[in-house]
Parts: C-alpha cells; structure tokens; sequence
C-alpha cells in the first residue's frame, strides 16, 4: 500500500523531528495506521514539530514471501528510530505463535518494553454493553508486564507424534521485572486517583503468585499515600463488570493483564477503540505503540475498521515523545467524534466508513 505520508515533508529550522518506523503489518493494520498517520501529521503542523516516517514492509506476507516476518538485521534498524508505530499482526495462512512470536514479541523483548500500558475509557456517544454506566464511570488504565511471566520461551514439547505426547510451559517471574512493574503501576496511580489493584492468583498458583504478592507488599511500603488491594483474577474479572468505576490503575502479570485489558476494551465499546503502548521507560530504547485489535481479516478492504485505536495510540505516542499538548487534543477530537452517530464506526453503533472516521476527527483538529 502507498501512503500519502510517504512524502516527507523536511522538518523546519530548529524544528524538533521525530523518527518514527512504521510497521503497518496486515490486514486492517495497514488501513488503521494511514489514518493515524494522517492526524500525526496533522498536528504536527499544528503544533510545531514534524515527524519522518520509515515504513517497514514486515509481517505476514514479508512471511509468506521470506521465511521470516521481518529480515534479520530488523532489530538494528528499528533501533534508531525514535519510536515505532505498529498497525496490526495476523493472517489466517500464518499460525498466530509463528506471527507474534516472529515480530511483535522480539521487539517487546530486545527493546525492554516492559510495561504495556492500555487505558480503558468510555466516549461520549458510544454505548458499554453494561447497564447504565455514564463516560465519567468507565476511566482506569491496566499496566500489564510486558516482558516475562506466563509468556516465556521456557519449555518445550515431548513425544511428539506418539499418543502420551505432552508439551511444558514454564513460567518466568524475576524480581527485577516483578518490582520494576509494579513501581512503574505505583507511580502510575500517584499521578491519578491514588488506587491500585494487583491482579493475583495465588490461591491457586502456589509458586509465582505469591512471589509476586510479597513483592507488591515490599513496593506499597514506598507509597503510603496509594490506597492498594490484592484481588484474585476471578473475583476482579467479575469487579470489572459488576462495579468498573472501583477500578482507577491495575497492574498484573503477562497473560493476567492481556486478558483483562480485552474485557476492560469490551466494556468500553469495541476492542476497536483500544489504544496501547509498550514502554521502555528508561529511554535506552525506543517504544512501541499499537491499537489491542488484530487484523481482521474478515473486513480487510470494506473500509469499515475502526481507526480510533490506532490513532488513540498515536496520541500516546506523542505524549511519550514529549508533545502532550497534540496527544491532548488527538484525545479530545476522537471523543468529540465518537459523540457524533455519523463518525461512528459499525462496531460503535454507526455507519461511518474509517475515512470518514478519519476525515472527522481531522476536522474537528482542524477548528
């Protein structure tokens, strides 16, 4: 696909210019990011600065055409940028273990982006599947590790082939990425309402879980004005839909807060507004942003995907990169959009094709 950010406009005199690889990946992926691309461009007129975007042609077909979802000298070239942007991962002809384990994952790990951070929101227009919640009862963020736990390379499979075959899956919970997490969450819930939850399951899982309660209770020492609680991942599941205003910052383990951040995006709407980031906080490395949704192959070219997470996530973006004020008002245009039933896309409750969408919200920019 050719996008029309592929003519780079040369950043002003002492303009600040951010270097952004761009990975539009498959199916939808590549229809989502032309229109984050477009409101990044757009307010990076508005306020200033400019942004050169480096495609990267990888995923699935890079794939099917390669061996290999992206060449191997991958990791070098996107450690230059500044960040990197990512459209979505998948297709039907390639396992999912195959896709993410072959792209998303390696740039998660070799760049240490150990916070995943997915806040949840209900806009103005759009309707949650539960019972009366208004905009301002549906608002908390889920910080989730991003780098070990339930998702490790540890353990294999044996006897393959042969009727008694079994398959291992270990586990891996350090120390230094338990406490690093949880501070990070911790310091999260000081800049907002002061609230945390840890997700746990250490009733049931007798080694992990309770590792990573002791640590959590070593952490909250450091932060006595937090108000914090322990809850297991059923009993919190359940919170998020009976009481979701309780919730303000939750932190939890690998696959704990990729489970929960879908439930938290449903709740909200549509995991088609569902923005994320990967974060190396140090900024020895460079972050990763991308919408929670897949690539949907089934609305590939319909001109329907709903483009409110990828350029949600391009807000955060920014915001990481240090241009609040263009983060803050991509937010704003998207809730002021989605209040309107024409710029609405079909899983929100409209008819509006992504363009449209797209158009909407760059106008809205616009005055």
């Amino acid at each position: 696909m050719t996008y029309a950010t592929d003519q780079q406009v040369q950043p002003k005199n002492g303009q600040k210019c951010y270097r952004i690889a761009v990975i539009p990946g498959d199916g939808i992926g590549t229809e989502v990011t032309a229109s984050a691309l477009q409101v990044i461009n757009h307010v990076a007129d508005k306020y200033d600065f400019s942004c050169m975007f480096d495609h990267k042609p990888w995923g699935c077909e890079f794939f099917q055409s390669s061996g290999a979802m992206m060449p191997e000298d991958g990791l070098t070239q996107l450690s230059t940028a500044d960040a990197i942007f990512l459209g979505a991962v998948g297709h039907p002809g390639v396992a999912d273990h195959v896709s993410l384990w072959g792209l998303l994952i390696p740039i998660r790990r070799a760049f240490s982006q150990y916070v995943n951070l997915r806040p949840i929101r209900l806009f103005p227009g759009i309707s949650s599947p539960l019972r009366q919640v208004p905009p301002s009862g549906l608002d908390f963020v889920i910080v989730r590790e991003n780098t070990e736990g339930e998702y490790s390379q540890v353990g294999g499979r044996f006897g393959s082939g042969i009727r008694d075959d079994l398959a291992i899956q270990e586990s891996v919970f350090t120390r230094a990425g338990c406490e690093r997490i949880i501070r990070y969450a911790f310091d999260l819930a000081r800049k907002r309402r002061k609230t945390l939850t840890v997700a746990t399951k250490s009733n049931g899982i007798t080694h992990t879980m309770p590792f990573w309660d002791e640590i959590a209770s070593d952490v909250a020492e450091n932060y006595p004005d937090v108000a914090w609680r322990v809850m297991h991942i059923d009993a919190l599941a359940a919170k998020f839909v009976l009481d979701p205003g309780s919730q303000d910052v939750v932190v939890a383990s690998n696959l704990f807060g990729d489970i929960l951040s879908d439930l938290g995006a449903a709740l909200a709407g549509s995991i088609g507004i569902a923005p994320s980031a990967n974060l190396n906080p140090d900024g020895t490395f460079p972050s990763m942003f991308e919408p929670v949704h897949g690539s949907a192959p089934d609305i590939v070219g319909q001109g329907i995907a709903n483009p409110i997470g990828a350029i949600w996530s391009a807000g955060m973006m920014l915001d990481h990169l240090g241009q609040p004020e263009a983060a803050q008002a991509i937010t704003e245009a998207l809730m002021a959009a989605t209040a309107v039933s024409s710029s609405r896309t079909a899983d929100i409750g409209g008819t509006a094709s992504t363009a449209e969408v797209t158009a909407a919200v760059l106008d809205i920019l616009s005055t």
